[in-house]
């Protein structure tokens, strides 16, 4: 699956049967950001839709705003670059950004299961977007269809029972378009680092549904890409909520079945 699988030799354990056997785990690998060959970040990722993520996660570590900040993310080619395949160069319009980018930011490897670790302050973490304003609704029938609409687009869980998923959907439910990573920051960025690239944002007629849990960092997220909608089948965190209230996003939590939790504006579902 485009390297997003990797197949070991296991033994298999069933009650006093044991055996070897094939299993499928998912592809965890760096990848290396650097802004006009400067290192940036290092991310632990699931290869595939690199220049996506990279995208979107200069997007939400507001690097850039969008896509006209953007002049171009390659892939390092040197001689000297080991695994070139991991490492993608990304050059700015403006330079200054870089500048600010490389001096508020600490050089620190972003594992998957990480938002915003290279941030130097919890101060540093806040937005600074304007709140969201957004008139759609969505009925609660179309709302409870996503987790399964979403988790029928994921071939490589049904691989590896391994990966998070990110889908992006209409307001009649219908998936625009998703993307899987072994960390759910990663899935949100690659999903909405492709509609940056192509100069889709603000995604105000979007909803973003994830297969886990709801942090801080993935309402950010949203926020920064104009998404009024976050829906998840587990929980959100504390923090996750307030971001939500104060930003004018509605956060649904533990969409499973036929029931869920509206945690923060509650008039757009229907």
């Amino acid at each position: 699956m485009n390297g997003m699988v990797r197949s070991f030799e296991v033994v298999r354990v069933r009650g006093e049967q044991r055996g070897a056997d094939v299993d499928r785990a998912a592809t965890e690998e760096p990848l290396e950001i650097r802004l006009h060959s400067r290192p940036f970040a290092v991310i632990m990722r699931t290869p595939g839709a690199d220049r996506e993520l990279a995208a979107g996660f200069l997007l939400a570590e507001q690097v850039i705003a969008g896509a006209d900040d953007l002049g171009t993310i390659e892939y390092c080619t040197t001689p000297t670059t080991a695994a070139a395949e991991n490492v993608v160069n990304v050059t700015l319009i403006d330079p200054a950004r870089v500048e600010r980018a490389l001096g508020n930011r600490r050089q620190v490897t972003t594992n998957s299961s990480c938002g915003m670790c290279g941030r130097r302050t919890i101060e540093s973490l806040t937005a600074g977007a304007a709140p969201i304003v957004s008139t759609w609704t969505m009925p609660a029938a179309l709302l409870l269809l996503l987790p399964e609409r979403l988790r029928a687009a994921q071939a490589g869980f049904d691989e590896t029972g391994g990966l998070h998923a990110a889908g992006l959907f209409a307001p009649d439910a219908r998936l625009v378009d998703y993307a899987e990573d072994v960390g759910r920051h990663n899935a949100v960025d690659k999903v909405i680092g492709r509609m940056l690239l192509g100069d889709a944002l603000p995604l105000s007629q979007h909803l973003l549904c994830v297969s886990g849990r709801t942090s801080f960092e993935i309402v950010q997220k949203a926020l920064l890409a104009g998404i009024p909608f976050v829906a998840a089948v587990s929980a959100p965190s504390s923090l996750a909520i307030d971001l939500a209230q104060e930003s004018g996003i509605t956060l649904v939590g533990f969409v499973r079945g036929d029931s869920f939790n509206i945690y923060t504006h509650s008039e757009r579902i229907t």
